[in-house]
Formats: C-alpha cells, sequence, structure tokens
C-alpha cells in the first residue's frame, strides 16, 4: 500500500499547471512546425511563425502562453493500493490556487449567476477513477473559454449513423470558424450518454496518438482531412492547416440514442500529467 499526502498532490498538481501554462508540448510544436512547412501562402505560415515565437518567448521568459488560463479540468485514476491521506478534492483545489497565485495565472472561475469571482480559480472540475496499481494518476487541462464555448453536443438518431456523425463534426468546426484560434485539436466522444459523451470528447484530448481501434483512427484520420479542405486556416484567415487533430472515445450506448460530443481546444492544446 502506497501513501500519498495531501500535501504532496498539491505540490505537484501547482507545478504542472506551471508547466501547461508556460511550455508548449514537443508533440503540438513539432505538429506547428510540420504545418508551417506545409503552408504555401504567406498569411497562415506568418501566422504560425508567430505561434512559435509566442511558445518560444511563453518558455523562455516564464511567461503564460495565452492571456486565458483557463478552468481546470482534473481526470484522476486512482490505484487500488494507494491509500490517500486527506481528500483528493481539496489537494486538487489547493494546488491549483497555490499555482494561479504563485505564477500570476489569471483568475477566470466565477458563479454563473453573479458572476462574482471565486478569486482564485477554484473550483477544479475534477473527474475520479479507480485502477489497479499503487499510482496516483492526475492529468490537468487548464482550459479557456474561447474554444470551449464552440463546443456541441447532439442527441441523433441511431439512423444518423457514420454519416450523421461526420455532418455534425464539421457543421461545428466550420460554425466555430476562427474564433476558437485554430489550428484547432479536436475532441470527440461518441455514445454513452448525454454527460458521458462530453466527458469522453474533454478526455480525448488528453491524448496526442491515434486511436488503437483501427476502425476510429480511420474516422479520426478522414475527419482531420475534412476539416483541412475547409480552408479555415490559422486564425480563420485561410490555409491549408485548420486542424492538427482529432481524438475519438467511444462508449456503448442506448439502441434508441447516438449521443455524439465535440470538444474544440485551441491550438496549444494544454495539459500535463502528473504521477505519484
Amino acid at each position: 500500500m502506497k501513501n500519498i499526502t495531501t500535501q504532496e498532490i498539491s505540490e505537484k498538481v501547482s507545478l504542472a499547471l506551471y508547466e501547461a501554462c508556460h511550455n508548449l508540448n514537443s508533440c503540438t510544436l513539432n505538429l506547428l512546425k510540420e504545418a508551417h512547412s506545409n503552408e504555401e501562402d504567406i498569411t497562415p505560415r506568418t501566422i504560425l511563425d508567430q505561434l512559435l515565437e509566442n511558445a518560444q518567448i511563453a518558455r523562455k521568459e516564464g511567461i503564460p502562453m495565452c492571456q486565458d488560463t483557463g478552468i481546470v479540468t482534473a481526470f484522476v485514476k486512482i490505484g487500488r493500493d494507494v491509500h490517500l491521506e486527506g481528500d483528493i478534492h481539496d489537494a486538487i483545489n489547493e494546488g491549483v490556487r497555490d499555482a494561479y497565485e504563485k505564477y500570476y495565472l489569471r483568475k477566470s472561475v466565477a458563479d454563473p449567476i453573479t458572476r462574482l469571482n471565486t478569486k482564485n480559480n477554484t473550483p477544479a472540475i475534477i473527474h475520479i477513477d479507480i485502477v489497479e496499481g499503487d499510482n496516483l494518476s492526475i492529468t490537468l487541462a487548464p482550459k479557456g473559454a474561447g474554444s470551449e464555448n464552440m463546443s456541441r453536443l447532439a442527441m441523433l438518431n441511431p439512423t444518423d449513423g457514420i454519416e450523421g456523425i461526420k455532418e455534425f463534426i464539421l457543421k461545428a468546426v466550420k460554425e466555430a470558424g476562427g474564433r476558437p484560434c485554430p489550428p484547432i485539436f479536436l475532441g470527440v466522444g461518441i455514445g454513452g450518454n448525454f454527460e458521458k459523451s462530453a466527458e469522453m470528447a474533454k478526455e480525448a484530448l488528453m491524448r496526442l496518438n491515434p486511436s488503437s481501434d483501427p476502425t476510429i483512427a480511420k474516422l479520426e484520420a478522414e475527419l482531420k482531412d475534412e476539416i483541412n479542405k475547409t480552408g479555415i486556416g490559422p486564425m480563420g484567415l485561410g490555409g491549408k492547416t485548420t486542424c492538427l487533430g482529432v481524438f475519438i472515445n467511444t462508449f456503448p450506448c442506448h439502441i434508441a440514442s447516438l449521443p455524439v460530443a465535440v470538444n474544440i481546444q485551441c491550438h496549444a492544446n494544454r495539459h500535463v500529467e502528473v504521477v505519484l
């Protein structure tokens, strides 16, 4: 049995949020560089140059890569052989409070009715799963409103099938246009029920590799290709690169239902995994 204290969790969460907000991950950097080499027109190439320069400045100067440092979502996997000395929710929220204060990150969380700011960017949105093993894994995603507001969910008819799914996803991207700061990443949840599809779509953004299911991987590639044919381009000003990646999670659903959720993410796709 591994004992993990709330202090350990809070410290790791705080450091991870600094990393997520200041240092663009190498995989995304490489995708932006590849996109730059594929663009022919001056406008998209210039925008991608600026995105790459912005990432470099953020890392070097310790400045958040975007002024919107988001609301924090945490996907937590607790091993059965882990003993937590304290409440996991309190520990994560303490880490969030510490990071947003210590690193001068913008505090963007407010009551939905009064709009009064909580002044510490808490509470975080926390999803917990119990898994095998003696590790505690926390994947943190500080996600801004610009891309989140463009996300969509539909309860399709089962008869809509795969073509209906693709039509809904492409419509969501086209309607979003340049507002989610493309080139975008797309997380998609298919199946489950109303809330499960949305959770899957958000969690799908936590990976940067194709699905291990060949059928789903093929659908991901097809959708990415179709999205890039829209010509929306970097920051919505035209070009070949509208989407850097599509990631789909699925779950069995009721025979009379076909939930589909689309969670759009900006080019930064900020997330970091902490393992204790």
